[in-house]
């Protein structure tokens, strides 16, 4: 039987993809489920699993090749099949071309922007997207030079603990290491003395900022440094929306007293996970999705898409650019669960180990600058989605109330529109209840 490899379509914006390195070779034996290459897409580096087994007769795009989504790049069959069909009807796929030296004074290539491309995942070439799963890059090679196969999670932990995982025997499918069998061996390693306290507290420092250092200006007048993948995504997909898509503001002043209070309360309480500011927008934009759905839309050209599910996207600024992972029913989740699956896909947005389909799929998002002291801005709507909210920093500030001043804690959220689904009475209503619900906060609870 012939298998052919094909340049995988992980987004709908993804037209090319990057063959960044194969992790089989011509005449290797392979099995189905065996990861064969490392691909590189707009949003995501992926290893590619093949679909079935064989030897893997023929790689058609070198490592550092880059061909349209749908195009072959290898073929996997039996040693008496005859792949010459196959290959003849392949595309020709010039080299990949040698890298540019780089400038004096620059980073090496694929430094400046590494954290933005290290996101992993894995695709079974062919699955339906519940066989879709996560899984890194080997932390270190075993004897023989394979693979360490583990959890990313459990290179995670390990990394942290400096646990080597060429020693732990996995216990998860197929021999995989997983999280517990970290765990087992930070449990039976032996505690750490307890550190001596000094008899008085070291003297705080004297000024409680750092110094702002200016680093010495570089020899060279100017560097162009190639775009990643994700910023070239970044640069195709914003004129898109800023151009053709007819962008109008609203802005509302939030009273955030209670809401702080609450979340004080909440994250005072023992086994519970912290919630955040931005996990308490995310409910109540979920809740007001549900009672506004005309928010919760998209521009289809001749048609106007209505959602009724509520599929929330959260702005996570990476190094090298901007990726906004989605919170899947928001609406028919608690707070709880909010803030625990929020704070995980930051996480793992951050340290590159987010699932293809948490990479799509937005019906609305959510940019929140406030941990940066903005107060107040205006984000580019994500198409196609119809709607995007900026939320700004939660300040203390002097407010009128009842004839007295006093200080109280305000934050301001401004949201985007797209006018050709929403109007401006539209929009205002939909932040009218996001503020309503965020100043009575005990609704987010229910």
């Amino acid at each position: 039987m012939i298998t052919k490899v094909l340049m995988p379509k992980l987004s709908e914006a993804m037209e090319s993809g990057k063959v960044i390195k194969w992790l089989k070779r011509e005449g290797e034996p392979v099995k189905g489920g065996d990861v064969i290459a490392e691909i590189e897409t707009d949003k995501a580096n992926v290893e590619i699993e093949a679909f079935g087994g064989g030897v893997l007769r023929k790689i058609i795009v070198p490592d550092g090749g880059q061909v349209p989504v749908g195009q072959l790049i290898g073929v996997i069959a039996e040693p008496a099949d005859d792949i010459g069909s196959v290959v003849a009807d392949a595309p020709k796929t010039p080299a990949a071309a040698p890298a540019a030296p780089a400038p004096a004074g620059a980073l090496p290539a694929g430094e400046t922007y590494r954290s933005a491309s290290e996101t992993t995942a894995v695709i079974s070439m062919g699955a339906e997207p519940s066989r879709i799963q996560t899984v890194g890059q080997a932390v270190t090679a075993p004897p023989g030079g394979g693979r360490v196969k583990a959890s990313p999670l459990a290179k995670k932990i390990a990394a942290q603990s400096g646990v080597d995982l060429r020693l732990l025997q996995g216990t998860g499918p197929g021999g995989r290491i997983v999280r517990r069998d970290v765990e087992t061996v930070l449990a039976a390693a032996p505690a750490p003395p307890a550190p001596v306290m000094p008899l008085a507290p070291p003297a705080p420092p004297a000024a409680a900022r750092p110094a702002f250092a200016v680093p010495p200006r570089p020899a060279v007048e100017f560097e162009d440094i190639p775009l990643t993948s994700m910023r070239a995504a970044i640069a195709k997909r914003m004129p898109l929306s800023k151009g053709p898509v007819p962008h109008f503001y609203v802005t509302s002043d939030v009273a955030m007293d209670r809401a702080w209070e609450l979340r004080t309360e909440l994250n005072a309480l023992e086994g519970s996970p912290k919630v955040s500011v931005t996990d308490l927008v995310i409910r109540a934009c979920a809740l007001a999705l549900r009672r506004l759905p005309a928010v919760n839309a998209s521009f289809q050209g001749q048609a106007v898409r209505v959602y009724h599910r509520v599929h929330i996207g959260i702005a996570v600024a990476l190094e090298g650019g901007l990726i906004t992972p989605v919170l899947r029913d928001c609406d028919a989740k608690p707070l709880a669960q909010i803030a625990a699956e929020s704070r995980d896909l930051a996480e793992r947005a951050r340290i590159g180990k987010l699932r293809v389909q948490e990479l799509s799929g937005a019906t609305f998002s959510i940019s929140n600058l406030g941990m940066f002291d903005v107060e107040e801005f205006s984000a580019i709507i994500n198409p196609p989605e119809g709607a995007i909210l900026a939320v700004g920093s939660v300040l203390e500030k002097p407010v009128a109330d009842g004839g007295q001043i006093r200080v109280g804690r305000r934050m301001k959220m401004t949201l985007s529109c797209d006018h050709r689904v929403i109007d401006g009475a539209t929009g205002a209503r939909f932040l009218q209840d996001v503020k309503r619900l965020l100043e009575e906060p005990l609704r987010l609870l229910v």
